[in-house]
This record gives structure tokens, C-alpha cells and sequence, in this order.
């Protein structure tokens, strides 16, 4: 059995996970809709450290300013009760049909105007929260017919939407960093900025660059193909891995949100591999310290106290994995395997402290080319140690 989660394991739950009613595009909810914090209570019970929400998860899209700070009072009240973090906030740009064609590069400029008004609040929301992330996920941006946009303008309208939003943030004093969350597609049939690679090269561009990263998410990278571990690795490479989003996903198929651990459980492995124990042979690369965000949704098969139980697999599948992955790294057997790899040799540089190209060229290094691709690299040996941790 998994010890039971405490604060400082830093799990957190978006209020549009375990408040999913069910709904689906060919079936009404088989859930009743709680208060946001009715969900809050329940997940500090179940030993998480924070939640999350986007903008109108909470209130009603339409709300008044008053409708607005009343019930997000009484969110806070409730979160700061029971001990709760609010430690990211975003905006929903993707459910009313006034963002059909995106929020930041719909064709539309009267509809980007109001789209980025709607995110500049909810960038307010977030520090009145205490969060310290502001995650953007772009599920609109995109098309389904190649010809219906100017690509060009689309991806000047995109920076222009992100610079305004983290100069704004900077002008206004916030502790907050934007995090872009790439998906390929659904519900768009193409997303703009599909993958973590497609997101850097933007924020590359940027002006204000320096506070927006990314929020890769498991099953995003997983239903394109992807390796989510990798994806993860690229970001912390670069210095950019703000916030992440863990669930489930079984290969090529639509977003899936399953539990963490309940698709691919050989890659969830190697991704509580990473995020617990870092880079094996590179001690000093960047690691990951922030929230381990659970962005899920309960199976429509299951009712009130199933979205409860969901929630709490989870953390304790995160927890198994984490078990497993420290006794891997600590197996001695893992060691030798590792260093008979050449896993650690990959971390040092393949040119010498101060040597040139052609001090390179010039080397007098014998070197076999027939002999050394005869070495057998032991990757599939050290691949069933794994197994052997996680299953065995």
C-alpha cells in the first residue's frame, strides 16, 4: 500500500477534473454539479496541497462584478479553511461560441479584443488568488480547413496576445508566469502551437519571453504520438518547465483524461522517474520543484463516490511510482546496468576542454568502426530491470 499524500508531495486538482459532470458529445451528465468548493473540501479530505481553476469553473460566464467577487470570496475563504493552495489560475477561451474561431487569433479582431479583455481578468484573478502561475491552453486556436487562415497573421496575432498579457503582468507587479499547455488537436482539428517544440520556438520570439513557458500535458503529448518523458525534458533543457499536467492515455486516440498511471504505465514510470530522481548522468541539470498537477476527469461511469476515489488513485499511483523509482535508481544492479550503457559517459562533452575542430580533425585516435558496432549496448537488460521495479 502507498503512504497517504501530505502537502508536501504537492498534488493538486483542477476544479474542471473532479467537477466534470460527465457530459459528453453523445451523452448528457451523469453527475450533478457541486459548489467549487464543495470539490475543495472533498480534495483537502483526500490529502492534496492545491487546486486549480479556470475562470468560469467558478462563475458563470456572464457574471456581474459582484456575482464575481462574491463567489470567488467564498472560494478563497473556503480553500484558506481547509488548507488549500490556489496555485494556478487560467481562463476558459474555448467554450462559448463567441471563441469558435480562437480567442487571440480568431479572424475576428472585435472577438480577439474581448478574448484578451477576458484574459487580462483573469490574470487579475490570479494574483487576487495567491497563484503563481497562469496557464493558457490555446484548444481554440487553430483550424480545421488549411485555407480559412493567413498562418502568418495568426502566429503575429498569438505573440502580440502573449506580450500584451505578460507585459501587463509585469506592469502590474505580479508573481505570476504564464505557462503555454501545446495539444495537436481536438477540438480543433489543427491547434496552433501542437507540440512543446512548436510552443519554445514561439516564446523565443517573444518580447517578454522571460515569464511565459510550458504546462506539457501527458496525455496531449501521448495522443500525437509523442514521448511525454521527453517532452518534460526539453522543457527543463530549456529552462521552461512552469507547471505540468499528468493523466492517462492510451496511444492514438481522443484526449482520454484517464487517472495517472491507467494508460501508458511504462512512460508514467519513467516520468516519475524523471521529475523524483532528475537526469541519471547529469546530477547538476535543472530539475523539477513544482506542483504535480493532476488534469484528469472522472469516467462517466462512475458517480460521486467514484470521482472521489479517482481523485485519490492519482496521488497514490504518483506515490507507487515514486516507491518504484527510487528503489530502480538505488538497485545496484540498475547502477552497473547504467554505467555499461555508457548512460553517464553521455554527459560528458564530446569535445575536449578548449579543443577546436581542428585539433578534432587532426586526432590520431584509432578507432574500429566494424568492432564497436559490434558492443552490445545493454539497453534491453536495463529495460527489464525497470520492469522488474515496476511489476516484478
Amino acid at each position: 500500500m502507498p503512504r497517504t499524500p501530505t502537502k508536501d508531495d504537492k498534488f493538486s486538482f483542477g476544479l474542471w477534473t473532479v467537477g466534470w459532470p460527465g457530459a459528453d458529445p453523445f451523452g448528457v451528465a451523469t453527475r450533478p454539479v457541486l459548489d467549487p468548493w464543495e470539490y475543495s473540501d472533498k480534495l483537502a479530505e483526500l490529502g492534496a496541497w492545491g487546486i486549480t481553476f479556470h475562470d468560469n469553473d467558478v462563475f458563470p460566464f456572464d457574471a456581474d462584478d459582484a456575482t464575481r467577487e462574491r463567489i470567488c470570496t467564498q472560494l478563497k475563504d473556503a480553500t484558506d479553511k481547509a488548507g488549500l493552495v490556489i496555485e494556478m489560475v487560467t481562463t476558459n477561451t474555448f467554450s462559448h461560441p463567441v471563441f469558435k474561431d480562437g480567442g487571440l487569433t480568431a479572424n475576428d479582431r472585435s472577438v480577439r479584443r474581448f478574448g484578451l479583455r477576458k484574459v487580462l481578468r483573469a490574470v487579475d484573478l490570479a494574483a487576487e488568488m495567491g497563484a503563481d502561475t497562469f496557464v493558457m491552453w490555446g484548444g481554440r486556436e487553430g483550424s480545421e480547413y488549411d485555407g480559412s487562415k493567413d498562418l502568418y497573421a495568426a502566429l503575429e496575432r498569438y505573440k502580440e496576445g502573449l506580450d500584451t498579457v505578460a507585459g501587463y503582468i509585469k506592469s502590474k507587479d505580479y508573481d505570476l508566469r504564464i505557462a503555454l499547455e501545446p495539444k495537436p488537436n481536438e477540438p480543433r482539428g489543427d491547434i496552433f502551437l501542437p507540440t512543446a517544440g512548436h510552443a519554445l520556438a514561439l516564446i523565443a520570439e517573444l518580447e517578454h519571453g522571460d515569464i511565459v513557458g510550458l504546462n506539457p500535458e501527458t496525455g496531449h503529448e501521448q495522443m500525437a504520438n509523442l514521448n511525454y518523458t521527453h517532452g518534460l525534458a526539453q522543457a527543463l533543457f530549456s529552462d521552461k518547465l512552469f507547471h505540468i499536467d499528468l493523466n492517462g492515455q492510451r496511444g492514438l486516440k481522443y484526449d482520454q483524461d484517464l487517472v495517472f498511471g491507467h494508460g501508458d504505465l511504462i512512460s508514467a514510470f519513467f516520468t516519475v522517474d524523471l521529475l523524483e530522481n532528475g537526469f541519471a548522468g547529469s546530477p547538476d541539470a535543472p530539475r523539477y520543484t513544482g506542483p504535480k498537477h493532476f488534469d484528469y476527469k472522472p469516467s462517466r461511469t462512475e458517480y460521486l463516490d467514484g470521482v472521489w476515489e479517482s481523485a485519490a488513485a492519482c496521488m497514490s499511483m504518483y506515490l507507487m511510482l515514486a516507491e518504484k523509482a527510487k528503489a530502480f535508481r538505488a538497485d545496484s544492479r540498475v547502477q552497473e546496468a547504467m554505467a555499461y550503457s555508457g548512460i553517464t559517459e553521455l554527459a560528458r562533452p564530446t569535445l575536449g576542454e578548449g579543443e577546436s575542430v581542428e585539433s578534432l580533425l587532426a586526432a590520431d585516435e584509432p578507432f574500429d568502426a566494424d568492432e564497436a558496432g559490434k558492443r552490445d549496448c545493454g539497453f534491453v537488460a536495463l529495460q527489464q530491470l525497470a520492469m522488474e521495479h515496476l511489476i516484478g
